[in-house]
């Protein structure tokens, strides 16, 4: 993840059409009321920190953090033929959600590699919601209207505007939700989700997120964000739940194992060589990209991506290569130090020989070749690695 200083003066208004302003999610003043240190990001002027990112990352590891994921895009497709259409676009199998439940996928080129990744909701039977990458939503948007067109009853709009985002995420999470809802959070299973109030506001509550801890998406419209915002943040003061920026958001993601579009996955690489291939739905038949992924399954892919921890001092970044024999064989994709770890981390795209657990790397950190490790992925597992006492 890039972020940089805000150049724009948030105080000066700009006409909302002028594709050079940051736009703002509904929750845009209560970051700068916390004392947020905002930046660009796709498009969107966002909190990277309140307190630290080191902080908010142990924070959500140990208590609870809450985030403002409202720049995320929420395309609806819904018509008699919906499922046929998003059977097309997704390549997980739809057909295999029931209704109230979510799974990871992927919005694939006929090549098999990635425009976008996503979560796919079944609504009801013939009506699904997609919830895509800030960076990308109106270029998913575009490539999916042209797709649906050909699915017969079914149309594509892109809702984003109707829908506020926020998760908590955390241990602690359930238990402060819980006391702000009449919904049965218990009753609620990791990618199911359920209708009811937050904070007396109408909300769609989902068990997902993006940072490898139990944790609770909730849609609201974005006229009471600030209200349900607020409720959260009162309600978890007392077990210490903070507000968390896009920097824990990325760390934790990272130890989680978590791909990020546009780092690790993007046009260039496939569902198999990024190793997801547990999203792809082989039942559906429809969806772009099967038939280069079945190829690609036959004859095996020539690369993949790995985690790694570094041996040597040193934080190995975004772009790095990784050398072999004097001359790049692979490239760093993410990197960092992790908080609650505290370790050096990456992941990164080598040649299979290379990929088996326990293989030496070597890392071109700016000039420096330093030494690295393959490991397993996750790096993070919740439970498994938690902190005991």
């Amino acid at each position: 993840m890039t972020v940089a200083n805000a150049q724009n003066d948030p105080n000066v208004p700009k006409p909302s059409n002028d594709p050079n302003v940051l736009r703002h999610t509904p929750l845009n003043a209560r970051h700068r009321a916390l004392g947020a240190r905002m930046v660009p990001f796709a498009g969107w002027d966002m909190p990277v920190e309140y307190t630290g990112i080191t902080a908010e990352h142990m924070a959500v590891r140990t208590r609870a953090g809450l985030f403002d994921v409202s720049h995320m895009g929420e395309i609806e497709i819904a018509g008699k033929n919906a499922l046929a259409a998003v059977q097309t676009i997704a390549c997980s199998d739809p057909a295999q959600l029931q209704v109230g439940q979510a799974h990871y996928s992927g919005l694939l080129t006929p090549e098999g590699t990635f425009i976008d990744d996503m979560v796919v909701y079944r609504m009801a039977p013939s009506h699904f919601l997609l919830v895509v990458n800030a960076s990308n939503a109106a270029r998913d948007f575009t490539w999916i209207s042209e797709q649906v067109k050909d699915a017969g009853d079914a149309a594509a709009i892109d809702s984003s505007s109707r829908y506020a985002l926020i998760a908590i995420q955390g241990p602690f999470a359930q238990d402060v939700l819980q006391s702000l809802t009449g919904v049965d959070l218990g009753g609620i299973t990791p990618f199911w989700f359920a209708y009811g109030e937050v904070a007396g506001a109408r909300a769609t509550i989902s068990r997902t997120g993006y940072t490898g801890e139990d944790g609770f998406e909730v849609f609201v419209p974005p006229n009471v964000a600030e209200r349900v915002w607020d409720a959260l943040l009162a309600a978890g003061r007392p077990a210490g739940v903070v507000p968390a920026g896009l920097g824990a958001r990325d760390t934790l993601r990272l130890e989680a194992s978590m791909r990020l579009h546009g780092n690790d996955i993007d046009e260039t690489t496939t569902v198999l060589e990024a190793g997801l291939g547990w999203i792809i739905g082989w039942s559906n038949e429809r969806f772009i990209g099967r038939d280069a992924l079945q190829k690609q399954k036959d004859r095996g892919v020539t690369r993949r991506l790995i985690g790694f921890e570094m041996v040597d001092r040193g934080i190995s970044r975004h772009g790095h290569q990784i050398v072999s024999a004097g001359r790049a064989v692979g490239v760093v994709t993410s990197g960092t130090q992790t908080p609650y770890l505290k370790k050096a981390i990456g992941m990164a795209y080598v040649p299979v020989e290379l990929s088996k657990p326990g293989s030496d790397l070597e890392i071109d950190i700016r000039g420096r070749i330093a030494r690295a490790r393959v490991v397993s992925m996750p790096f993070y597992k919740r439970g498994r690695d938690a902190i005991s006492g």
